[in-house]
């Protein structure tokens, strides 16, 4: 049982659900600190839910129901707008949002309309086709000259705030340095969600600008990498890291 399967069983195992699958959830959540921290703030709020007064009945409930959704259904996302970039580490597939970039991938060969649907899928909004404007040529071109991140040339507002403080957390690592989950775990306040860093560092969607290669498990191994550990390798060596 992963992770995110005992999340989705919350709501469940708070009902009546089949003894084997409560145990095994236990099972998980005794092996798992970063998903006992999760369940005992549900059960925090779940706690504070139940104290509150029960609602005052409004005849207007269905109609403000109503008006909302049609709201949100009238408010269009903005499109992450996809271009190509050619850069010192291979051609990369970039996403911009209001003038920021907001996704970006390495080529990995695979069909630009699998690229496009992946985009989508992590920030959950319609992704376009277009050409890379010129700042965006220069910011990169600045990154990897510095290998520093531009705070104001990134929009990460897609994302839920622990995964933004991970993220931050990351591109404070010194360029050519690591820094393993738990430092990263620490610096956001949370110093046993080792793992649940590590899955946001999986899912980083924008890897090399919020630097996931620079981090390591706790015994300095370069452990794993979306786009290969030859690659993670090969980036470090860039920013002048030595072993």
């Amino acid at each position: 049982m992963r992770c995110r399967d005992v999340e989705a069983l919350w709501d469940e195992l708070r009902d009546e659900c089949r003894a084997s699958l409560k145990e095994t959830v236990h099972v998980h959540l005794r092996a798992c600190p970063s998903c006992q921290d999760m369940y005992e703030q549900y059960e925090g709020v779940a706690y504070c839910l139940s104290c509150l007064p029960p609602p005052e009945p409004s005849c207007d409930l269905a109609k403000k129901v109503v008006a909302h959704i049609a709201a949100l259904r009238g408010k269009a996302l903005a499109p992450i707008v996809l271009s190509s970039v050619t850069t010192p580490v291979g051609k990369l597939y970039v996403g911009v949002k209001h003038n920021r970039i907001a996704y970006l991938s390495l080529d990995t060969g695979e069909p630009l309309d699998d690229v496009v649907s992946k985009a989508a899928r992590r920030l959950h909004r319609p992704v376009v086709l277009g050409q890379a404007p010129e700042w965006l040529r220069k910011a990169l071109d600045r990154f990897f000259t510095t290998w520093k991140l531009d705070d104001a040339m990134v929009d990460i507002s897609d994302l839920t705030p622990f995964e933004q403080e991970v993220l931050r957390a990351a591109a404070r690592i010194p360029p050519g340095e690591v820094r393993s989950y738990a430092w990263i775990a620490t610096q956001v306040g949370k110093p046993r969600a080792a793992r649940a860093v590590g899955r946001v560092m999986a899912r980083n969607p924008l890897p090399l600008l919020f630097p996931c290669h620079r981090v390591v498990d706790a015994s300095g191994d370069l452990h794993h990498y979306y786009y290969g550990l030859e690659m993670k390798a090969r980036l470090l060596k860039m920013e002048g890291y030595r072993r």
